[in-house]
């Protein structure tokens, strides 16, 4: 809904004679010739601006970004309202009064065309001019700007030209990609304003989205070009103005081979009932390893398959397997919402697209101990972490219980981290705890601190380290040492690793002190030995 809305529902109820908007004033109303303070701040500019451009349709905001004094009306759930900006000495102000029909009968949406001196002239008759965007009954314009479009379909398919796994725009700033990791600003292309933004990003916007992101200044929706890929957005407001962020899903399914998922990860998917987890900090890819292993049970099972997501990212066509995908906020109010519902669609498998609060993650894992399997994500950077948050989301009077249910029903957990390849591209260093009789312990006795310990003596059943994963990369000669060194968990202990394996440790020996200083308190610690200074010989 729009900010003005709000404004506009207390001048009709207060049956004033006017909304005045002033540039550097308070908003107020003007009732019995008297102005009757709305707001506690004064409104800059910019602000005046927003409110007006957010009513306005292109026509009016043509003339408003060129400084040009306009009219134009505005149909709200509050009735008709005529609108009047003028810029007088470089100051804006604006007055929206109630429509001459007292704004209870729909009329259409026109432009009052005015001079430079603010008089309004006659405007011709044009019947090949098409009508201006109709507003829908919130207020917000959703006529086809095809000049946004098109701007918006041009920078990504540049994206995806490029390689690149991210759009960002904001106000002040040409369009901007990140490709293999890297920050690209796209010099060639003129910085965008908020007006210009704005527009782009309403009209790849579904309509509920446009509401929720004049209510609350963000939204996550999806969008889609035929035969190039899905995007998945978020639009934001920011100190400069609009932003948004959208990032590429190939709209090919990568397989769980062409990732290198592991054999034991793979065989997670044939289980019947447990709780599968994919974690990693945000951009780690964790939705394209979901993907993959969903991808891979619609090939091999004959099963029912629900995803719930915020918004749906890849598209699955159903194989063996029949597969619902129901999106966040579209096809249900919640995550907890849809997967209490779930289970009354007959299902064998649910994806919950992210365990955000304690509900979702209760329900899910009460959903994995009745003989479902459930895959989740959440936001941890290794697997020992991952069950640490899941149980400390619970009250402390509830925590035994859920380590309990946790122990029998936590079947796998994949955490991952993106490194740049040497060469150019990304590749996924994955640490793999799966379930064992001494995991199912130490989860049960919260003995959590000691998994890692036995993730590494138990190699040979499929669980690795994100330190050995890194490693293994840089033995291979896919990841530099520095940048493994970066994405590691223990980097003391990653940094000795590279030693013992003869890889160059300079980044980290350089940060070292001085030869002859004292180490802290006289002595060594027990988990760092000292390091011989940058360009000693070993």
């Amino acid at each position: 809904m729009p900010q003005l809305d709000r404004l506009l529902s207390v001048m009709v109820s207060n049956r004033a004679e006017s909304l005045r908007l002033v540039e550097n004033e308070l908003a107020s109303l003007v009732k019995d010739g008297a102005a009757v303070p709305l707001t506690k701040q004064a409104l800059g500019a910019t602000q005046l601006l927003g409110l007006l451009r957010e009513i306005a349709p292109p026509d009016a905001m043509r003339l408003l970004d060129e400084g040009t004094p306009a009219e134009f009306q505005y149909r709200s759930g509050d009735g008709l309202f005529n609108a009047r900006a003028t810029n007088e000495g470089g100051k804006w102000s604006a007055a929206i009064t109630v429509g001459a029909n007292g704004g209870l009968t729909p009329i259409a949406n026109h432009i009052i065309p005015t001079s430079a001196a603010g008089r309004p002239t006659p405007a011709m008759p044009n019947p090949r001019v098409a009508p201006p965007p109709v507003a829908s009954s919130n207020g917000v314009y959703v006529g086809e700007d095809t000049t946004a479009r098109a701007a918006m379909d041009n920078l990504l398919r540049q994206l995806v030209d490029q390689s690149g796994s991210d759009l960002h725009l904001r106000c002040g700033e040409p369009p901007i990609l990140r490709r293999h990791g890297e920050m690209m600003r796209l010099e060639e292309q003129a910085p965008l304003d908020d007006t210009t933004l704005m527009r782009m990003l309403h009209v790849i916007m579904p309509e509920r989205n446009r509401n929720e992101y004049a209510e609350l200044n963000d939204t996550d929706f999806a969008y889609e070009i035929a035969g190039l890929a899905r995007f998945r957005a978020n639009a934001f407001r920011e100190r400069k103005g609009a932003g948004a962020v959208l990032r590429v899903i190939p709209a090919k399914v990568v397989s769980a081979e062409e990732l290198g998922i592991s054999n034991e990860v793979q065989a997670l998917c044939q289980l019947t009932k447990g709780l599968v987890l994919v974690t990693g900090p945000t951009g780690s890819g964790k939705s394209t390893t979901l993907c993959a292993l969903i991808d891979l049970i619609n090939r091999t099972r004959t099963d029912h398959v629900i995803t719930i997501e915020d918004p749906i990212e890849f598209v699955h066509q159903n194989k063996k397997s029949v597969i619902t995908q129901r999106q966040v906020g579209v096809h249900t109010t919640s995550f907890k919402h849809a997967l209490r519902a779930a289970l009354r669609e007959d299902p064998d498998i649910v994806l919950v697209g992210e365990l955000r609060d304690l509900e979702t993650a209760s329900i899910a894992i009460e959903t994995a101990e009745t003989g479902h399997l459930v895959f989740g994500t959440l936001h941890t950077t290794t697997a020992p972490s991952t069950i640490d948050r899941l149980v400390d989301q619970f009250p402390a009077d509830r925590q035994e219980q859920i380590r309990v249910m946790l122990s029998e029903s936590l079947k796998g957990v994949v955490s991952q981290v993106l490194c740049k390849k040497i060469g150019g591209g990304r590749v996924a260093a994955r640490e793999i705890l799966l379930s064992t009789l001494a995991i199912s312990n130490l989860i049960r006795e919260a003995k959590t601190f000691q998994i890692g310990s036995v993730m590494q003596t138990s190699r040979r059943t499929g669980m690795i380290t994100l330190n050995d994963a890194l490693i293994e990369l840089v033995d291979g000669g896919q990841v530099e040492p520095k940048e493994a060194y970066m994405k590691a968990s223990d980097k003391v202990g990653f940094s000795q690793a590279l030693r013992s394996r003869g890889h160059d440790t300079s980044f980290v020996d350089g940060d070292q002190s001085p030869p002859g200083a004292k180490p802290e308190n006289g002595v060594h610690s027990k988990t760092q030995p000292p390091r011989p200074a940058y360009g000693s010989k070993r």
